[in-house]
């Protein structure tokens, strides 16, 4: 898989609810709940769904990575 269709499939699923897995330093793992606001050249923008409306940005490597795992919550 390379960028361009990560962010093809990004683009794809925005709007949707999805279950993201973030495996960040020193083994500590993060497991929420967003929806995808939007995508750019090398960033795209995930809207946290909580209390907290926060959002975060991820790069398409995060995912090539496999720091990032996205699940399609049915």
């Amino acid at each position: 898989m390379n960028i361009q269709k990560i962010k093809n499939n990004l683009e794809s699923s925005k709007g949707k609810v999805l279950k993201f897995k973030f495996n960040g330093a020193r083994n500590q793992v993060e497991e929420f709940m967003g929806t995808i606001e939007n995508t750019y050249n090398y960033v795209f923008l995930v809207k946290i769904q909580d209390d907290s409306k926060q959002i975060r940005s991820f790069s398409y490597a995060d995912i090539l990575t496999e720091s990032l795992e996205i699940f399609d919550d049915k």
